[in-house]
């Protein structure tokens, strides 16, 4: 009899055991991400992680070669930048890895969101065609993203994925810089009204597609002053050193109506929240005043040659071979021709994410509230 109690004891425990086991590794089967809320980006190349890397383009619109990605990852990243972008900060205020960009191989765990931008991409599809991913072909891969989710999680679940995510854009110096840097003639054909309304008109129904998928919190970011950057200045051949005017002026022009828009979508779109960051006012401050930011040039970029380093040469792996990199980019408000270093972006996304709702720098929300809105 006392033999047959130990028997029972030891199967007893064993099932305990096994119980106790199979309740431990429940939770590792559920996905990682199911209380978080995941971060979609769309955009250019101030947004891509490297979604350019596995496309077939050219070197003007990657960034896989050194000195990218030389401050934080060491390596090329794909970034536009010696190290981390306004998207990367952002994830990791919300607590959230790396958003790892779409087209990266091997990636297809999308419960914390995923980065479809790509350098060189714009609002129009005639946008540097051929060369990068417009915005209606993210949107696309958007589709597919949303699709995985419903699989995944049931439909019930991934449609509370959807509307608690936030979806940051980033769109349109592309489509305004690609008239002077090509031999495209559509300022020749379109007023720049009715161009900077066809860019918009672009967004808007991307926008409106991402809602009616379900998503309700956006954060947007404006142009920034583009006749201002290093490249531009260059082609001010009548004001040598002076922005060009041209390009400015959409600029300004899209942003105002990019301001507009927002405002009508959300008193017309049932639960629409944005965010919009005021990335031209806070870039210009530093361009004007870089050592209040801590910050020694505001004006030449680290990596490039000619003026202002404007020659888009950095790495010299583009058409001109040539060029000059700073010994600490971390002095600089601009890493090229185009783009801005790592200390610039983690700057202007602190701000992004902590600046008061309805202040001059964003409005009417922070995206910290946009994350922390359920």
């Amino acid at each position: 009899m006392g033999r047959l109690s130990s028997v029972f004891l030891i199967f007893l425990l064993h099932v305990t055991l096994i119980a106790t086991s199979c309740k431990a590794r429940k939770p590792q089967q559920q996905p990682v991400a199911k209380h978080r809320t995941a971060f979609f980006i769309f955009g250019d190349s101030f947004m891509d992680a490297g979604n350019n890397n596995y496309i077939n383009t050219t070197t003007l619109d990657q960034a896989n070669f050194w000195p990218y990605g030389e401050t934080y990852f060491k390596s090329p990243s794909g970034r536009f930048s010696d190290g981390r972008l306004i998207p990367d900060f952002i994830a990791k205020y919300a607590k959230l890895p790396l958003i790892p960009p779409f087209l990266q191989p091997g990636f297809r765990r999308f419960y914390n969101g995923v980065n479809f931008a790509s350098a060189g991409a714009g609002a129009l599809v005639e946008t540097f065609q051929g060369d990068v991913i417009d915005l209606k072909t993210q949107l696309r891969y958007f589709k597919k993203v949303e699709s995985w989710l419903r699989k995944k999680l049931g439909n019930d679940e991934g449609k509370l994925t959807i509307s608690k995510a936030v979806y940051l854009i980033s769109i349109g110096s592309n489509d305004y810089m690609s008239p002077f840097l090509t031999n495209s003639t559509s300022l020749n054909t379109y007023a720049v009204s009715t161009f900077a309304g066809m860019v918009i008109g672009n967004l808007t129904s991307v926008i409106k597609e991402i809602y009616k998928s379900g998503g309700r919190k956006f954060a947007f970011v404006n142009l920034p002053d583009l006749g201002c950057l290093p490249a531009l200045r260059l082609i001010e051949s009548r004001r040598k050193g002076s922005c060009l005017r041209e390009a400015s002026l959409l600029a300004r022009l899209h942003n105002k109506a990019l301001s507009d828009l927002l405002y009508g979508l959300e008193r017309g779109l049932k639960g629409f929240k944005y965010s919009l960051f005021d990335f031209n006012a806070n870039l210009k401050r530093r361009m004007l005043h870089p050592s209040k930011y801590g910050f020694k040039e505001g004006e030449a970029a680290c990596c490039g040659t000619g003026q202002f380093r404007g020659v888009y040469s950095c790495g010299g792996k583009r058409i001109v071979k040539e060029f000059q990199l700073c010994e600490n980019p971390n002095d600089y408000v601009f890493w090229d021709s185009f783009h801005l270093t790592e200390k610039a972006y983690w700057q202007l996304a602190h701000k992004m994410w902590s600046a008061s709702n309805y202040s001059h720098d964003v409005s009417p929300y922070s995206i910290r509230k946009l994350f922390r809105t359920q």
